[in-house]
């Protein structure tokens, strides 16, 4: 196994977005004989959108969450994993999950500042950066609601303007505009990628126009255990207007993943 990604001295808060390299790696949970992910390529561009596609079941969240450093004990790895910038990725990662997982009894306002509550000596412009946030999503009239007062739309805001509050180089966000109607994740579409500039992000949808709009690289994940296979996105730069290139993207997509369906 190589991962190049061992433990560093700390560096600055403030690094650039790096790009991500995964090369012939696996996956297998440690209580199953079965690999999730197997013989796995993939390049994820620097200061750019990934948007990684596949059935239910296949690993996409799987790869996220060992990403984001949340399976460490729980799964067996081998494979090289590194980074442009040779720097750990623990500590550069935000992650924005499916669900919004806003703490029902904080206002809205100290949900978007949860992260700065285990920051040890936090600044009090903090306040002020998380107000700013609001404001972006749209959301600073109702800075003091708490979460059962808005609206499915209004919570995934904040849960995008806490990843934002975190301000790391990394961004995983595992299907979180899924649960919405289609023209609020149309809109919270065009935020993300306005607001996630030069963030380097990996984003995992069931939704292939969402990915067609929004990727700079393009993976599907198909078998058992799944591999990735990239394809060319369409030349106009994100997030694209639906034409007949994207339509015909599409359905290649289509086409794949029913593959697995078979």
């Amino acid at each position: 196994m190589t991962n190049n990604l061992s433990p560093q001295p700390k560096k600055s808060i403030n690094q650039s977005a790096p790009s991500i390299d995964i090369h012939n790696a696996s996956l297998r949970y440690n209580d199953s004989e079965q690999c999730v992910l197997s013989s796995l390529d993939m390049h994820i561009p620097a200061a750019q959108w990934t948007c990684i596609l596949g059935r239910s079941g296949c690993g996409k969240s799987s790869l996220l969450r060992y990403l984001a450093n949340l399976l460490s004990d729980k799964v067996q790895w081998s494979g090289q994993l590194s980074t442009s910038t040779n720097i750990a990725l623990q500590g550069q990662i935000a992650y924005m999950a499916q669900q919004d997982l806003l703490m029902p009894w904080l206002s809205v306002l100290d949900n978007v500042l949860l992260s700065d509550k285990f920051t040890p000596n936090p600044q009090p412009s903090q306040r002020d950066k998380a107000q700013q946030l609001l404001q972006q999503v749209g959301l600073e009239q109702q800075a003091h609601y708490l979460p059962q007062q808005l609206s499915g739309g209004m919570r995934q805001r904040v849960a995008l303007a806490r990843t934002l509050m975190q301000n790391k180089p990394v961004v995983l966000m595992d299907e979180p505009f899924s649960a919405l109607d289609a023209v609020t994740r149309y809109r919270l579409q065009n935020l993300a990628h306005e607001l996630l500039k030069n963030k380097t992000v990996v984003l995992i949808t069931h939704d292939p126009q969402e990915a067609i709009r929004l990727a700079n690289q393009l993976y599907i994940m198909q078998g058992q255990p799944a591999s990735a296979e990239s394809l060319d996105v369409p030349s106009a730069p994100a997030p694209r207007q639906f034409d007949a290139q994207c339509a015909e993207l599409q359905q290649t997509i289509l086409d794949r993943l029913e593959q697995d369906y078979a």
